[in-house]
Formats: C-alpha cells, sequence, structure tokens
C-alpha cells in the first residue's frame, strides 16, 4: 500500500475517533432531523375534523356578527332607517366561507420556498458544526502536543498537513452531502404524499443541498487550516466569531456595499445566487415598473464562489507555509 494511503488511513482513523468530532456528526444529523421534523408539522394540513370544526365556528361566528349589525346597524354604517337591516347586513358581512378562508389558513410544505427557509437554516448549521469539526481535529494535536510525535513516524509536513486537510474536507463534504439529499428526499416524499411537489422541486433543492456540501466542506477546510497556522483553536473560532460579527458590522459602517459581505455571498454559494441592496442600482435603474426603486444587484454563484475563495486560498497557503517552516514544540 502507497505510503501517503496509509497516512491517510491513519488520519481518517483518528478524525474519526474523536470523541468531540463524533458528537459534533451526531449533531449534524439531529439538528436538521429536528429541523425537518418541525417543518412536516408546521405544514401540516387540517384533517376532515378540523376542517368541519372550522367551518362550524366560521358559521357561529358569521352569525354573531349578523345579530350585532342587525341590533346595531349604525355601527357598521348601514343607516337605521333602512327598511331591511338585516338583508343590509347579510350583504355587507363575508359569507362563512370566507371567514373560514380567513381563520383555516395554513403554511403548504413547497420545496421552492423551503430553499430559502429551512433548507439555508440546515446548509448554515452544517457548515458551523462541520467547521467546528475541521478545528477540534487538529486543535487538539497542538494542545497536547502529539504533532510533534505524529512528524517522527512522517517528517515530511507537506504529507501530513495534505493528508489531515483531505481527511477533513472529504469527511465534511461526504457527511454533509449525505444528511441534505435525505433531507430534501424526505420533504419530497411528504410533499408529493400532499400534491404540492412542483416540477423540478426536488431536483433544484437536491442540487441545493449537493452546493451546501460544497461550502460545509470548504467551511471545515478553513477551520482546519487556520488552526494549523494560529496552532489554537479558541484563536481560530475566535477570529471566525469576530469576522463574521464584527466584520459585517464595520462594513456597513464604513458604507461598504453589501457585494462584499461574507454571508451575503454564502447565501449566493448556496442559492446558486442572490440579491443585495445596491445604492449603484438605485440610481442606474431608477424607477422599476410598479413605481419604486429597483435597488436590487445580482451576485452571482461564480463572483461569490471567486470572493470567498479568496479567502480560503490566503488561508490554507499561509497555513501550508507556516507547517513545514515553522518549529514543532
Amino acid at each position: 500500500m502507497n505510503a501517503f494511503v496509509r497516512l491517510l488511513l491513519v488520519e481518517l482513523r483518528r478524525y474519526l475517533r474523536r470523541r468531540a468530532v463524533q458528537l459534533l456528526m451526531a449533531a449534524c444529523v439531529a439538528v436538521p432531523t429536528f429541523i425537518g421534523v418541525i417543518t412536516i408539522i408546521n405544514t401540516q394540513p387540517p384533517s376532515d375534523a378540523d376542517i368541519a370544526q372550522l367551518q362550524h365556528d366560521a358559521e357561529m361566528n358569521r352569525q354573531s356578527e349578523l345579530d350585532y349589525c342587525t341590533e346595531n346597524p349604525a355601527d357598521w354604517g348601514i343607516s337605521p332607517t333602512e327598511d331591511d337591516a338585516a338583508a343590509a347586513c347579510a350583504r355587507q358581512i363575508p359569507d362563512a366561507a370566507a371567514y373560514a378562508d380567513e381563520y383555516g389558513y395554513y403554511d403548504t410544505l413547497r420545496l421552492d420556498n423551503e430553499e430559502d427557509d429551512s433548507g439555508v437554516a440546515v446548509a448554515s448549521v452544517l457548515a458551523i458544526l462541520l467547521l467546528l469539526a475541521g478545528t477540534t481535529f487538529t486543535g487538539h494535536d497542538w494542545n497536547s502536543g502529539s504533532v510533534s510525535n505524529q512528524l517522527l513516524f512522517e517528517p515530511r509536513r507537506a504529507r501530513v498537513w495534505t493528508a489531515k486537510a483531505l481527511v477533513v474536507t472529504g469527511g465534511a463534504f461526504l457527511v454533509s452531502a449525505v444528511v441534505m439529499t435525505a433531507y430534501w428526499a424526505v420533504l419530497g416524499i411528504v410533499a408529493s404524499s400532499r400534491d404540492t411537489l412542483g416540477d423540478g422541486d426536488l431536483l433544484n433543492a437536491l442540487q441545493m443541498g449537493w452546493r451546501s456540501a460544497g461550502v460545509a466542506a470548504a467551511a471545515s477546510l478553513l477551520g482546519f487550516a487556520l488552526t494549523m497556522l494560529f496552532r489554537s483553536t479558541v484563536a481560530t473560532i475566535g477570529l471566525l466569531l469576530g469576522a463574521s460579527v464584527a466584520g459585517s458590522l464595520l462594513l456597513a459602517a464604513l458604507g461598504v456595499s453589501e457585494r462584499w459581505n461574507p454571508a451575503v455571498n454564502l447565501v449566493a454559494l448556496i442559492d446558486n445566487g442572490t440579491t443585495y441592496y445596491s445604492e449603484e442600482a438605485c440610481h442606474d435603474e431608477g424607477y422599476s415598473d410598479d413605481g419604486y426603486y429597483d435597488c436590487e444587484d445580482e451576485l452571482s454563484f461564480t463572483d461569490a464562489s471567486l470572493y470567498l475563495g479568496s479567502f480560503l486560498l490566503i488561508g490554507g497557503v499561509a497555513s501550508f507555509v507556516s507547517f513545514g517552516r515553522r518549529d514543532v514544540p
């Protein structure tokens, strides 16, 4: 067996046996499952008994309104001198079907809507959890000092760094791809059983899930690379947390376009493009057809990939070079 393949298998075994990684992987399954169950329950159509009760309540409510209107026609804008106040009230007050439609509204399960709602939530959770898996996997090695022992068995540092990177990236992609595929497959089955699955909805949702898997894999690689650079899990998490919170606030305070907001670019990666508020678009486009300023500009998947990929490339190269040259305690 090739020496590098053996090194990959060793790193994979260490990755899968790390207790923190196991807990994070379990969360990658548990959290989307919880979100999916809540989504299915919240979009559950009413039963026949619920509809019958709703119609009964609607009729009772309309009759109550009619009685009040007949006794107090002026409150409904009806002249008290009108000969047939009851008929005027009946014409003005909605029928029972309208009441039933108003109070019986419920959210339907549509995959094209869920892509922007629960789908983004699941993708974001997976990216965060797998980023933590990538950083804690190598952070433990630096905290325990086991990196020096590993280099005794494989002194070629480039191979060690590459093997670890492939394991965390590949593991993150595989887990997130399986979870996202299962998530959309289950929602697709439920939507189909409720006759709310449109043509191409499931394929679009699955493609969104696979893009999310790529984002999660990149996040895991970024967490690994920064931890190898800083040699500290806390430093990596602190930097990323500060960049995500303070960075967005700083960009807004400086008046920088949302085009450069990492969060907006992440949404563009997951949704295969997005729109963002742009003052330049307001001035360029002027009024839209409905009479309002059209202040939205488009951000493509390619542009977002190049923008966020540059950060990953810079962090990865710096980490790779640093690991190859700095002393290992």
